[in-house]
């Protein structure tokens, strides 16, 4: 396992440099590999990012410049916010043997690349990229800003209990840069489509609760998206909104990505460790918010995923 000066010492040994972001990509994937980028065009080096098909209106901004021509052919590879190779996109699959370098902060990372380093106690990617990329140079605007996108994202505007006081120390050395982060902040967290709206009106309105109501259960399924036409930016970070039902310390919120394949996404409290219950079912992540995948029906995934929460949860009544 490297440190932080071994993977800056690293990464300013390579060039021509190919860099991977995860399935359904979020702020904090999106904003570590386009600052990596960043970084390294600052050196002098080559670098791009590989395109990913499932990019939301919201990350595309931060994406787009950095996105690999299809001719570019690699000599290195790195990977961020990516705890196993299962989670690379489908174009991402062939270079899953040939990583150089994986950065990531998940407890479940599985160590696939020839390097590894790994911050398991930061709440974000982007936090672990900061120090690193501070070793290589100046953090300037361009740099500042998609890692202001991965911190910020990861901690729910700092609202969740992942936040520590690094994490507020990284923004606020971030934020001095001179980066516009009013507009990330309402672009992310203070922006609702209509459909937006109405996809969160009837996931509410469907909710089930367990465990003495300790447990909620909110279902996306494609008959939904379609009601509503609603779009991946639409749908974006739903699994946070189960954690606002006063009184519940477990939301799993259950998102059909193909017939009877269902994402399962978990935020809770520290009664469930949310790793180990995804882990039951081939998944991982956090002690608080983790996922897995289900192949089945819709009620039999359900039933899944709650004997798994049952399982690891203290006090848990059925």
């Amino acid at each position: 396992m490297l440190t932080v000066d071994e993977a800056a010492a690293l990464l300013r040994r390579l060039d021509r440099v190919l860099i991977l972001t995860h399935v359904r990509p979020d702020g904090d994937t999106v904003g570590c590999a386009a600052a990596l980028c960043a970084a390294l065009r600052a050196l002098g080096k080559t670098a791009y990012l590989l395109d990913n098909p499932e990019l939301t209106e919201t990350t595309t901004p931060y994406f787009a410049p950095y996105t690999a021509p299809a001719d570019f052919v690699p000599e290195h590879v790195v990977s961020t916010d990516v705890a196993t190779t299962a989670l690379l996109p489908e174009n991402a699959l062939p270079y899953a043997g040939r990583i150089d370098l994986a950065i990531d902060h998940h407890p479940s990372f599985e160590h696939f690349g020839r390097e590894n380093i790994l911050r398991a106690d930061a709440a974000a990617c982007g936090e672990l990229v900061y120090s690193i990329l501070s070793r290589l140079g100046p953090i300037t605007p361009k740099i500042a800003l998609p890692l202001y996108v991965a911190v910020s994202t990861d901690t729910g505007c700092f609202a969740y209990g992942n936040t520590t006081p690094n994490t507020h120390a990284v923004a606020a050395a971030l934020m001095r840069t001179g980066i516009d982060y009013h507009t990330v902040n309402k672009v992310f967290f203070r922006t609702k489509s209509r459909k937006r709206m109405q996809l969160e009106g009837a996931m509410l309105s469907a909710c089930e609760f367990y465990d003495r109501d300790r447990v909620a259960v909110l279902s996306v399924p494609l008959s939904l998206m379609a009601r509503f036409e609603a779009t991946e930016s639409d749908a974006e970070d739903l699994s946070a909104l189960g954690g606002q039902i006063q009184g519940v310390d477990c939301a799993i919120t259950m998102r059909e990505l193909k017939p009877d394949v269902w994402k399962m996404s978990l935020r809770t409290g520290s009664r469930v460790n949310a790793t180990e219950a995804c882990r039951l079912l081939g998944g991982g992540g956090h002690a608080a918010a983790a996922g897995c995948t289900v192949e089945a029906p819709w009620q039999e995934a359900k039933a899944r995923i709650l004997a798994a929460v049952a399982q690891v949860a203290g006090d848990y009544a059925g």
